[in-house]
């Protein structure tokens, strides 16, 4: 299979910061005021009316591995590109489904690629070029028959829709459970964690998906699922991390006096990397001081209120457009600015 992260379990201790030390205090204290000032009501509410509103709640009760494939494949596609544009190419060409895959196959292309989900492995099929790894079938395969943005997205879906043939024999849905509870049952002080990578590590090895969006599809999956409190459990330490709160850690000196500076990318899921500091800031904020609903530590709600503390999309204070990159920050209308430690992100 295509290599990978570093898939060690991202616990919630950091390797490098023991709690009390001034480092950790400081992030505690902005992150804390940043949850503070987030506009979402209630993301747990609004995760679910949406689920629900696109079909996926009733789709997981009723294991309907089809919806689910297609939600996910949906999700899978704004990888790489602003959100904006990746809409507009799905509402302009569409995108691969279940049925048209299902349909694909069922006619028994010739290239042994497609034999099985083990089989797929190293497809190697570009768009641009027109090439693949078993030229001589590629006339005859369906993978182009799909115009989707990119060609590693033509591998995607067809890597996902057979994981979810040959490895979940058809149900997704049971099979996320199975490996959850096998999960649960032998984990010890890290139990969710375990359970956390139990289902990250196997679709990790479908082509083409990142750490960010697999984490920010699955946290969606599993916070909006209809009467599951494993998923929901799971869901809620999901932290998926982009360049803006990547970025922010780095700009408000949380990964400098936590000595955890690193470059955007990997590094950001591995020990004592982005990830590993917000699951930790995360056990030190109450959540449900600021909804009565949520969890008591929910380091999926810290990494949220983070992204929107900073994107365009959300109350867009913290970003690249607002700040010189080269010089430290100057908008003294933050709200953080007095504890900020305003680090330039560029020397």
């Amino acid at each position: 299979m295509m290599a990978h992260i570093d898939q060690r379990v991202v616990t919630t201790r950091l390797s490098r910061v023991r709690p009390g030390q001034e480092g950790l205090d400081h992030a505690v204290r902005l992150i804390r005021q940043v949850c503070q000032l987030s506009r979402s009501v209630n993301l747990i509410a609004e995760t679910r009316t949406s689920l629900r509103a696109e079909g996926i709640y009733s789709a997981v009760r009723q294991h309907d591995s089809s919806m689910l494939f297609d939600w996910l494949i949906t999700m899978l596609s704004y990888r790489g590109i602003s959100d904006r544009v990746a809409a507009g190419y799905l509402e302009r060409h569409g995108q691969a489904t279940w049925r048209a895959i299902e349909h694909d196959l069922q006619h028994g292309p010739t290239c042994p690629k497609l034999k099985s989900y083990w089989h797929f492995h190293d497809c190697r099929y570009s768009k641009q070029n027109y090439t693949c790894a078993e030229p001589e079938h590629l006339p005859q395969c369906p993978l182009p028959k799909h115009w989707l943005r990119n060609g590693g997205l033509n591998q995607t879906a067809f890597s996902l829709y057979l994981l979810i043939r040959d490895v979940a024999d058809g149900d997704l849905v049971r099979w996320l459970d199975r490996r959850l509870q096998a999960a649960r049952k032998s984990a010890g002080s890290d139990r969710i964690a375990m359970m956390r990578m139990a289902v990250l590590a196997p679709l990790k090895e479908v082509y083409g998906i990142s750490d960010k969006v697999l984490m920010v599809t699955l946290a969606s999956l599993f916070l909006g699922a209809p009467l599951r409190r494993t998923w929901a459990e799971v869901g809620a330490s999901m932290i998926a991390v982009d360049t803006l709160v990547h970025n922010f850690l780095h700009r408000t000196g949380i990964l400098q006096r936590l000595d955890a500076g690193h470059a955007y990318g990997p590094a950001c899921y591995r020990p004592g990397g982005c990830a590993e500091i917000i699951a930790t800031v995360a056990q030190r904020i109450d959540a449900r001081e600021f909804h009565r609903d949520y969890p008591q530590t929910f380091p999926r709600l810290v990494q949220r209120a983070i992204w929107e503390y900073c994107s365009q999309d959300g109350l867009d204070i913290c970003n690249g457009n607002r700040i010189n990159d080269r010089r430290r920050c100057s908008n003294t209308e933050c709200q953080l600015y007095s504890i900020c430690d305003r680090n330039a992100l560029y020397s």
